[in-house]
């Protein structure tokens, strides 16, 4: 076991470069340095690519599947008509308010206003662009994120006198947010 150095040896003088050097490691496993840095390179690609959370193609059309046991308060009364839609993404939360789409980043505590008409229900889902997010955020202010029993409460201020948004989801058994 050891490190070692192989070299090319004939009637020149032998040569020998870096990625030649090899290990031979416990049951005779034969590693050069070229195949370590080559393995640990794609580790760390692989790795910094889970972590950065790489988003969909950007053309690409998202479903949103509704979420399940939501409330939802505008100004504490509960809004005649509203829909509620997770994507793949936790803390992301896609809310219908009457005529109104709504995202909302929860970990940025972030609120855009979506266009409608780039938003296309399909059955129970709906389908809409992540390239389709306008480049400004609406103002909020007050906002607030806790844990009251299983659910998860956002409640956040449109502009800073503006009305009220509370938002309801479930936790799971862990506490962690279901979406």
């Amino acid at each position: 076991m050891g490190l070692a150095k192989q070299c090319d040896s004939g009637p020149a003088p032998a040569t020998c470069n870096a990625s030649h050097i090899a290990y031979t490691g416990p049951g005779g496993l034969h590693v050069t340095v070229f195949r370590i840095v080559f393995l640990a390179t794609a580790l760390l690609c692989a790795l910094s690519a889970n972590a950065s959370g790489w988003l969909p193609v950007p053309d690409a059309k998202v479903v949103w599947k509704p979420v399940q046991f939501a409330i939802v308060r505008y100004n504490d009364d509960a809004p005649a008509s509203w829909n509620m839609y997770h994507g793949e993404k936790k803390g992301l939360l896609l809310l219908r308010l009457w005529r109104r789409y709504l995202l909302v980043n929860v970990q940025e505590q972030e609120v855009y206003e979506l266009d409608p008409d780039k938003v296309k229900p399909q059955g129970e889902n709906v389908e809409w662009s992540p390239s389709d997010l306008p480049s400004d955020p609406i103002e909020t202010s007050e906002w607030k994120a806790r844990d009251v029993g299983p659910m998860r409460r956002i409640k956040f201020r449109f502009g800073k006198t503006g009305n009220f948004l509370d938002i309801q989801v479930p936790l799971l058994i862990n506490g962690k947010p279901a979406y």
